[in-house]
């Protein structure tokens, strides 16, 4: 193959390549699903007829975008489910109104999935209860998941279906909300979503995940998302052919790094599958494992945290650990110290799902550690508000943080965790540049990065974080053709308008996979 042959050329581009080595360019030309050529217009005439020429018009070209953590099958369930979310509900009275009328719509008995309340935005300003839930549909067994994934709240009917009653105890790391008075269950559970999911509703029909899958994948492409890594802590054999059978019919296009829980690791060893395996469109990722306080103890405890990160260390594997708060962050360092201190490894890329609240003595251990922070700034735009509200002012300096992260020598790589929060890029680039809530007050501005920092964090920073830097992340010869054609340049606009910035095309392995109107 000479250098001129090609099946795609963009030219007439603002290319930002995230390759330090060529920065800009202003053409790119590609063969089957690689890039062969970043350079100039004048190179265009190299490239014979055969090429599909696409004249960006002096549009901005960067590397598709990679969510680095987010939710594949919730976000396609949460897509046919009641949207409840704070864009389409402001109180209770309008959760009921909108659950009533999808009972209204479904055979009696039948379940009803809804989803995205925020207590907090809520005029009430409380979670709403079985009753509230029963005023709506008293027949229909109703699961209400909340906006975090780490609480829902039941109905009369879907309560007795699960089985919980006044007798039933809080099971490890969840916790059964209750009334004070008598004791019984009021619906809303802390972190007993998975079960209510897996133990006791029935699984979405096939032609019901594909149509989610399909609403996922129209929302990835639409915001240049190329790539995504999937950090569902109950994946496992099952979720990857899952992914493996709706990769092969075309439903979803972006490419997937799924993670995988330790439930998991086992059967997958015994497999034969090992970190990395698959192919360049689904590959197997970071062993996840969560950790919370829900019940006011770390769960899962310390000791077994430990022996669970070295088990998968010594397997060759990446850890992903959720960690939120600051207690959560403490036990994720002391388990990766731990780990390293018993079987020391370079360049392990262990990473820190979320790290929400990082004080400097914590930080310090983290550079120590050598993690890698997977964080989402988009929550400081659309959970802004109820952050200075709810934290404490001695934690708001050292929430979600960037500047401290680059500034320690950290690799940190953005995400949105959808669909706790839309999976659009630009809206977390914008945050971690103006660290802006929606309604605008500001969160640690000392926080900020830049927009060309920002943009790093969302391409060659998500494949940094899943060992794909290889062969993603940036555009350079030799790379997958995975790009982005944006109405403008979001390192040289004022910063209020990037998050108005208009993904123009999107472009995985060398095809044309969405265009905006």
């Amino acid at each position: 193959m000479s250098a001129q042959s090609a099946d795609l050329v963009l030219y007439n581009a603002n290319v930002l390549t995230m390759n330090p080595m060529q920065p800009v360019a202003e053409l790119v030309a590609v063969w089957g699903d690689e890039i062969v050529r970043v350079g100039s217009n004048d190179e265009l005439d190299l490239y014979g007829l055969q090429a599909k020429r696409i004249d960006c018009e002096g549009g901005t070209v960067i590397p598709g975008f990679n969510d680095a953590h987010l939710h594949i099958l919730t976000y396609a369930s949460m897509l046919l489910s009641v949207d409840c979310s704070p864009a389409a509900v402001a109180s209770i009275s309008d959760i009921q109104g909108v659950i009533r009328r999808r009972a209204e719509q479904t055979p009696r008995g039948g379940w009803i999935r809804a989803g995205g309340y925020n207590e907090f935005y809520l005029a009430e300003r409380r979670h709403p209860t079985r009753l509230d839930l029963d005023k709506a549909a008293l027949n229909h067994p109703v699961k209400l998941t909340h906006r975090s994934l780490h609480a829902c709240v039941l109905n009369s009917l879907a309560l007795s279906l699960a089985g919980i009653s006044i007798e039933t105890p809080d099971p490890p790391g969840g916790l059964i909300d209750r009334e004070p008075e008598t004791g019984e269950p009021n619906g809303v559970l802390f972190g007993m979503n998975s079960y209510i999911n897996e133990q006791v509703m029935p699984p979405l029909s096939e032609d019901e995940l594909s149509r989610g899958v399909r609403l996922a994948n129209r929302s990835f492409l639409s915001r240049g998302i190329t790539s995504v890594q999937d950090a569902t802590a109950r994946n496992g054999l099952e979720q990857w052919q899952t992914f493996g059978r709706l990769k092969e019919n075309g439903e979803i296009i972006p490419r997937i790094t799924m993670m995988f829980g330790s439930h998991a690791l086992a059967d997958l060893k015994e497999r034969g599958m090992y970190a990395g395996c698959g192919d360049r469109g689904l590959r197997l990722g970071a062993m996840k494992l969560a950790l919370d306080e829900t019940s006011g103890e770390l769960n899962p405890p310390q000791e077994e945290l430990n022996e669970a990160v070295l088990a998968a260390h010594r397997e060759g594997f990446q850890v992903a650990l959720h960690a939120i708060e600051e207690g959560t962050v403490e036990a994720a360092a002391n388990s990766l110290e731990y780990c390293l201190n018993v079987s020391p490894k370079a360049d392990h890329r262990h990473r820190l799902e979320h790290c929400s609240v990082c004080p400097p003595p914590l930080l310090r251990r983290l550079k120590d550690i050598g993690v890698v922070v997977v964080t989402q700034p988009g929550f400081i735009y659309y959970s802004g508000e109820r952050y200075l509200r709810e934290v404490p002012d001695t934690q708001l300096p050292w929430l979600y943080r960037t500047r401290s992260f680059l500034a320690s020598g950290l690799k940190p790589a953005g995400s949105s965790d959808c669909p706790v929060a839309p999976c659009n890029p630009l809206v977390g680039i914008y945050a971690a540049v103006t660290r802006r809530a929606e309604k605008g007050q500001f969160l640690s501005p000392e926080e900020a990065v830049s927009p060309e920092e920002a943009l790093e964090m969302y391409t060659l920073g998500g494949a940094y974080a899943a060992f794909e830097e290889k062969f993603k992340g940036s555009i350079e010869a030799g790379k997958l053709a995975d790009l982005v054609v944006l109405s403008a340049d979001p390192t040289v606009v004022e910063p209020e308008a990037i998050k108005e910035i208009q993904v123009m095309m999107t472009i995985v392995g060398g095809e044309v996979v969405w265009e905006g109107q």
